[in-house]
Formats: structure tokens, sequence, C-alpha cells
């Protein structure tokens, strides 16, 4: 079997594997997210944080709940880092130099998980559990909480409430996170997963001293993260280690997980507004999306356009002889289509269009299928965005849902979507333009560009991947990228939060014949059209004088 086959089979048995778990799955969350039954261990959550599990938020308090968790958790994780030689189970590890900490507290707060440093020599067991274990957990939550509110948006009429924050938080992560997590990790666990509280020198003593690495809680780490919710990993090269990532069906495994739950959010969002063939539009646009960036990753990785691959004829340089090209390429392609940012293979070392395409995934601004949550309030943006297009088109009032798409609704959107461009080129260009930014650059040409212009895409996206060869664990980086991450998650946050509000308020308008059908293929074409478009216009410049000039060279 020839390794192109084997791929396609690969990614054949990806989609019959999502297929299958995408209803029952997305059917239980839209249970979670819709009953009034609160479980015993969520009424003694509630009762710790003083909520009333049953009273509802407008907006602006449902975004205030949002916004305070946050920084407490922020907060919270910067001091345990600084705490942590002070703590038991730190392993003898130093304080985090407050540039990082800072730098890892927002990434691990925004569900970026950006790494600037190596793990198993940076963090103990009780700050990788208690600080970033933890959010890993919780950042998810916060996005699929905030999926919710806008889906409510949609659903709801003539109504200020879109839920509670606080249930939805602790909801997300009781009944959908922790118990996939848990039977994942059992999963990993008998795959060859490490999951232990041993020290450095007894795993060099188990592993016969030919490394120096860190025990620990790994795999269910792991599979936290391959949840698509962590960018980090607990070692610095991620899933390409063998403790976390042991053999080619773990890496299937993985990649599972990290897109059951996006892939299966629009079956819950089809549901909540009470009509299922909207959500399998939405889902067809994330499918169509994801299935063009796998195939073009992998042609792009495995024809070697390139010097050194077409002399050895393969791009194997950063990549693991355990997956091989065509399976290295799907993991890059799929952690880059979420907020995941877990690798198991060098980008820096992807052929100039590959590298570019991991890239452009991210700028699509992870809606295919994009974050936890994250996702799908970006699709769903796109797709009234789209509807506002198509009605000026025809000459009539937009709507999507049975709700007006106004000035106000398009406002909205339109500073969703303009966000993360802002972050991403306004930080490439200071970078570019100040000696901190350039020192940190390995290469330089379009290569180096690449390297700085994919760090702030990953930031800005909160995806939490990095391109490498540039060295980022600096003051002027670890701030820069910082400010990226925590803009790039909440301000967008606050944006759709607002454009719930504005559609619950609405009374449903009734369909008539010049009402555009948002179910059928045609739409599902204008969305897909209208992202890459938008993208397009947007970032083709800065891919021109990267990665694209690399290729063309």
């Amino acid at each position: 079997m020839g390794t192109a086959t084997a791929g396609a089979l690969f990614i054949a048995s990806l989609i019959l594997a999502l297929a299958l778990v995408h209803r029952p799955l997305g059917d239980h969350m839209y249970r979670v997210y819709t009953t009034t039954r609160h479980l015993a261990a969520e009424r003694l959550i509630y009762r710790l944080l003083g909520v009333n599990a049953d009273a509802e938020q407008r907006w602006s308090a449902y975004a205030r709940g949002v916004l305070a968790f946050s920084v407490i958790s922020i907060l919270f994780l910067y001091g345990l880092q600084r705490l942590q030689d002070k703590l038991f189970l730190s392993l003898g590890m130093d304080p985090v130099p407050d540039h990082v900490a800072w730098n890892t507290a927002v990434s691990f707060v925004t569900n970026t998980n950006w790494q600037a440093y190596s793990g198993e020599s940076t963090m103990g067991h009780l700050t990788q559990m208690a600080g970033l274990a933890v959010q890993n957990f919780v950042s998810a939550a916060v996005g699929m909480a905030v999926a919710m509110a806008l889906v409510r948006g949609f659903a709801r009429n003539r109504t200020d409430n879109l839920g509670n924050f606080w249930v939805d938080l602790v909801r997300g992560t009781v009944r959908i996170l922790l118990p996939i997590a848990f039977v994942g990790a059992l999963v990993l666990v008998a795959g060859g997963l490490v999951q232990n509280f041993a020290a450095p020198q007894e795993i060099a003593t188990l592993t016969g001293g030919a490394q120096s690495v860190t025990g620990g809680p790994v795999a269910s780490q792991e599979v936290i993260k391959e949840l698509g919710t962590n960018g980090g990993g607990f070692y610095n090269v991620n899933s390409a280690h063998p403790f976390e990532n042991a053999t080619s069906w773990t890496n299937w495994f993985e990649i599972f997980l990290i897109l059951v739950i996006p892939f299966s959010l629009p079956r819950t969002f089809g549901r909540m507004v009470g009509q299922k063939r909207q959500g399998n539009a939405i889902l067809a646009v994330m499918a169509v999306l994801a299935l063009a960036s796998v195939t073009l990753t992998n042609v792009f990785e495995l024809t070697g356009n390139a010097t050194v691959p077409q002399a050895v004829g393969a791009a194997m340089e950063g990549k693991e002889v355990r997956f091989g090209v065509a399976n290295s390429a799907t993991f890059g392609a799929a952690t880059t289509l979420t907020s995941t940012g877990a690798v198991d293979s060098f980008h820096d070392s992807y052929t100039p269009l590959g590298g570019m395409m991991v890239m452009f995934n991210m700028m699509l601004g992870e809606v295919a299928p994009g974050g936890v949550g994250a996702g799908l309030y970006g699709m769903l943006v796109l797709a009234v965005i789209t509807v506002f297009v198509a009605g000026l088109m025809v000459g009539r009032t937009p709507e999507y849902l049975g709700k007006r798409i106004g000035a106000r609704e398009i406002k909205l959107a339109s500073l969703y979507f303009l966000v993360t461009p802002i972050l991403v080129l306004t930080g490439t260009a200071l970078a570019m333009g100040n000696a901190d930014g350039l020192a940190g650059m390995l290469n330089t040409g379009p290569h180096g560009f690449s390297e700085v212009l994919y760090a702030f895409t990953s930031a800005s996206n909160n995806n939490g991947s990095a391109f490498g060869g540039l060295t980022v664990n600096t003051p002027w980086y670890d701030t820069a990228l910082g400010l990226c991450m925590a803009l790039g998650r909440f301000l967008p946050i606050i944006f759709v939060l607002a454009l719930a509000g504005s559609l619950a308020r609405q009374a449903p308008v009734p369909e008539s014949a010049g009402t555009l059908p948002t179910h059928r293929p045609q739409f599902v074409g204008m969305v897909v059209g209208v992202t890459i478009i938008l993208i397009a216009l947007t970032f083709l410049p800065a891919l021109a004088l990267g990665p694209l000039a690399e290729g063309l060279s």
C-alpha cells in the first residue's frame, strides 16, 4: 500500500468515526444545555460559588461573568507559577519568570495554551495539574458557554435572557469534558502513554538513563489537550514524544479527539433552534473547508515541492517516522483548523505551501470546525455576514433564522471579524520593525517572516501551535503575544454576546417568498465563498511576503 493510499484511508476512517459520533454527542450536548435539572455535584458547586442556578442573565451580565472568571483565573495561575518552588510537587523547579508566567497564565485561560517554555523543565506537577490542566477544562467550557448563549439568541424571541454563564460553565465541564477526558485517558494509557507521579530520575532509570524526562499525569493531560483545549503539552516536543503519542493508532485517536466536539456542536445548534437542517448546513460548511484544507496540506507535503524533499524523495524533516508524512500532515491540518494547537511534527519544516496551509487554517478564524464552542459561534457570525451580503445583492433586508440582520447586528459581526486580522498584522509589523522582534528570528528572508507571522496568527486566533524557529521566550514576545491572546479571546466574545442579546430581543420575522433559504447547498457554497474571500483579501499580501514568496522562489 502506497503512502498516499494509506493516508487517504486514515482520513476516511476519521470521517466515518466522526459521522457516527456526530449525532449522539450532539444530542447529548443539546440535553446538557437545555435541561432544567441540576446534578447533586453541580448544586454543591453553585452553593460554593454563591450562584442562583435558576436565574438567567442578560448579555451584559453574562459577559461580566466570563470576564470576571477569566481575570480571577489569570491571577491565580500567575501566582501559582511564581510561587511553585514553595509548594509541594514542585519537583525542585524554580519560580517561573514574571514575563513567562504572564504569558502562560493568559495563554491557558484564553484556551490558547501557547507554550514559550519547555514543560518538563519549567513546571512542577502541581502547577501542571492544579493550574494548566484545570484551565484546559474550564477555558474550553467558557467557549462552549458563549456558543450556547449565541444559539439562544437565535432561538429565543422578545427576551433579554441568554441563560446563566455559571450554569453553562459547570455543565460543560462536568457533563461533557470530564467524562470524555476520563474515557479518552484510559484509551491512551492502554495505548502506551504514561500516567504516574514519577520524578525525573525515576523515569530516566526506567528508560535506561537515555534521556532526562519528567514523569507525571501525561495521559490525562494529553486527552484534555486533544479535546481541542490545549495547544501545549507536558513535554516540549508535544505529541511527537512517545510518552504523549505512542503509536500510529494513538495518533489517529488524538486527531479524533481534536475534532469530535467541534464537529458535533452544529447538531446541538440545529436542535436548539428547532431546525436540524440548519445545523446540517453549518456542519457542511465546516466539512467542506476542513476536507479541502486536509487534502491540500497532504498534497503539498507528499509532493515535496521544495529543494531538499525533491532531492531525497520525501518531506520527512521534522516528522516522526512512527507517523510518516501523510498522517503528520493530517494532524497538522486538524490542529490548526481547531484551537487545539497540539503538534506531532515541526511546522517550521513543512514545505513552503504546506506551511502556508496550516497558517491559512488559523487565518480562517478557526471555524472549520474551529475551537470548542469558539468554532461554532465564529461560523455563525460568518453566516450572518453572508446573509447580509446576499441581502445587499437582491436589495432586501437580510434575515437569518427568523431574525433581521440590521445595522447593529452587522456592525457587531464586522467588529468580531476584524479583531484578529488587526492583531495579527499589527503584531507582525511591530515585531519586524524593532530589534527585539528581529532578534528572535532564526531565519532571514521569507521563511523568517513566516515564523513571525505564524506566531502572531497562532496567538491572536487562540490556537497555540508554533511554527518553530522563533525564540519567543523573551520579555518582548511574551508580552506582545500575551496581549494578542487576551484581546483575541475576549473582544470577540464581547461582540458575540452583544450580538446574541440583540437577536434575542427581536420578534420573529415570518418567512416570505424573498427569504433566503439558509439550509440548502447554495447557502453552504455562499458561506464557504465569503469566508475564503474575506480571508484572502485580508491576509494575501502578508502570505505573499512569507510562504508564497518562499514557495515560488
